[in-house]
Order: C-alpha cells, then sequence, then structure tokens
C-alpha cells in the first residue's frame, strides 16, 4: 500500500487492508465495527495530523486485536512532545473482551496546535504480515474535574474519562497500568497497579449510579489511586459503591478500600445480572497527603467460557470531612 492509500492517514512499513470475515490460515479476523480495519505487521505505522487546543488533555481511544504474534504491542505517540519517553507501550497479549478485540485508552497534553497522533507496531516477527489489527480510533477533550465541599476527591464518580464506542457490542476501555496521574485517561486517578482497570458506561453496563463506573478487573493486581491533602487528626469518611456490570461476572467478590494506614474489607455475592451496594470507611488523618485505593481482592472470569477477566464494579467514590466519627 503507499502512504497515502488510507484517507487522512500516513501509512509506512507493512500495512494490511482487511476485510471483516477475512481468513487467515485456521483464523477468521472479524471487524467490530463496520467492515474494514487495518493491520500492523513489522515496524507498521499509521499517522494523522489533527488540529487541537495547545495545553489541552486528551485521551485517544482505539480499538486493537491480535492475530498470530504471542507478544505483540502497541506503540502509541504524538509529536510535538516536550516531555521524553512520554508514550503509552500496549501489550496486547492479554485479551479483556469476550469477541477478541479491546479498546484502550491514552492521554496526553497537546503541546502544539496540530499534532500528529502515531501508532506503531515495534514487534519483528519471522512471519512480516503477524501483527496487532486496529479498527476504531478517537480523540477527546479531558476535562479537569475539581474538588468541591460535596466531595474532597477528583472525579470521584468517574464521569470523567475516555470515549468508549457505543456500538451494540462494546466491552468498556481498557485503562493501562503505571499511568501517571497528570496524564491519566481518568481524571484525577492513578492506575498504579500492574495490571488495567475497565471503564464502562450504563449503555452497556449496570452502572451504579451515573453514567460512567470502574470495573476491578485483575484482582489485587488492578488498583486505582488517588493522593488527597487532608489535615493531621480531622475525622473523614470514605464512602463509595460496589456492584456487578450486568455482564456474567458471577460470585463472591470482594473489595478493599484504603484511606492511608486504615483498610476495610467489602464482601458482595455477584449474580452477574447487575446491583450494588453502599459501603465506607471512616478514619482520622495522620498525614497532610493520604492517599486512597481501592483493589478487588480475588480474580473473577466471566460466566461465558470466554475466559474474560471481570470483576467488582466501583462507583461514587467521596470523601468528607466530618465533626466526630461515632456520629456517623
Amino acid at each position: 500500500m503507499s502512504a497515502k492509500a488510507i484517507p487522512n492517514w500516513e501509512i509506512s512499513g507493512y500495512v494490511e487492508y482487511i476485510k471483516s470475515g477475512h481468513k487467515q490460515g485456521d483464523m477468521l479476523l472479524i471487524v467490530p465495527e463496520g467492515a474494514f480495519a487495518v493491520r500492523l505487521g513489522n515496524e507498521a505505522l499509521i499517522k494523522q495530523k489533527i488540529e487541537v487546543v495547545k495545553g489541552d488533555f486528551y485521551s485517544l481511544t482505539f480499538s486493537t486485536a491480535r492475530t498470530c504474534a504471542q507478544e505483540e504491542r502497541l506503540n502509541v505517540s504524538v509529536s510535538p512532545n516536550n516531555e521524553k519517553n512520554d508514550f503509552g507501550l500496549f501489550p496486547i497479549q492479554t485479551m479483556y473482551s469476550s469477541n477478541g478485540w479491546d479498546s484502550y485508552a491514552w492521554a496526553f497534553q497537546a503541546d502544539a496546535h496540530v499534532i500528529e497522533i502515531s501508532i506503531h507496531n515495534p514487534g519483528v516477527e519471522e512471519d512480516a504480515a503477524c501483527g496487532p489489527l486496529i479498527d476504531s480510533v478517537a480523540l477527546k477533550t479531558l476535562y479537569n474535574p475539581k474538588r468541591t465541599r460535596a466531595n474532597l476527591l477528583k472525579n470521584g464518580n468517574f464521569e470523567e474519562g475516555p470515549y468508549i464506542f457505543p456500538r451494540p457490542t462494546s466491552e468498556g476501555v481498557i485503562i493501562p497500568p503505571h499511568i501517571e496521574d497528570d496524564h491519566s485517561p481518568l481524571p484525577g486517578w492513578i492506575i498504579e497497579s500492574l495490571k488495567a482497570i475497565k471503564y464502562i458506561d450504563s449503555e452497556h453496563f449496570s452502572v451504579p449510579k451515573g453514567k460512567r463506573a470502574i470495573e476491578l478487573i485483575a484482582g489485587k493486581e488492578s488498583a486505582v489511586a488517588q493522593i488527597v491533602k487532608t489535615t493531621i487528626g480531622r475525622n473523614y469518611v470514605l464512602s463509595f459503591l460496589v456492584g456487578d456490570a450486568n455482564n456474567g461476572c458471577e460470585g463472591p467478590m470482594v473489595v478493599e478500600a484504603f484511606a492511608g494506614k486504615n483498610t476495610v474489607k467489602v464482601s458482595y455475592n455477584s449474580k452477574g445480572k447487575g446491583g450494588f451496594k453502599a459501603a465506607r470507611l471512616a478514619f482520622r488523618a495522620e498525614s497532610t497527603r493520604t492517599r486512597i485505593m481501592f483493589y478487588s481482592t480475588f480474580y473473577a472470569m466471566k460466566s461465558d467460557n470466554s475466559g474474560s477477566l471481570c470483576g467488582p464494579v466501583l462507583d461514587d467514590v467521596k470523601l468528607l470531612s466530618v465533626r466526630k466519627l461515632h456520629h456517623l
């Protein structure tokens, strides 16, 4: 294919234009949205220039699927970029969805009025045609939520986050680990674990409150945290909702919540059909900065035999200062 073969995109390396239903050996390649996708072979790259607002934060959502290579990964970057090594490297050998396609999110701050977004396969396989498939790509402006008197946490209801594709088969958006706070696709929160979390919406899942929530899909390796300013000796209450996403994730679940050295375990027995319960953790601050963190105690898998990881849903997280703990 020539460098300009795909409208609005520039390509280089071994790029294939794949039609849904294309057969590769014994594998049938399905495209989740529309009829076509691209496959990035060895050292292949697609990129596009976009006008943005300099200084604003953006999240990029893209759908990808693994084909024949086991160690497939994608490198997502933006230029110009004033920060060295500011790129996203996505290992995609773990598939989180039931249909083989996952949507991922990555965030950045625009350093110019015109930027170039690149998606690159850095792999070198024996078969040059092996490589991940890329389908839908979307860019969304991220707004920085503020702390309020009603909630000392930023974005505690998770309403601000990456774009979720509206297709009927949407399985949410994977937010990878080790993303720093100021460039998180989930503003205010740090994914400080080894594995990803999933961002879900009320159009496709059961969400306890509002339109967005997160699903803790990888046990203790799937943790989300936020550091908040507190006053030493003052009393606080952390409240939150725990439930399931109505996605066939069944069985006993436990969410562990932490506020500094204080912790609570919240049990939830999921029938996989939606529902939630309220929980809270009261504590007295011992520092001027308190780390609020959540993770799921156990791993869970969907009951559809897909082997897809799932877990408890977390939503409506609030932190309030109170006068006396025993009045609660």
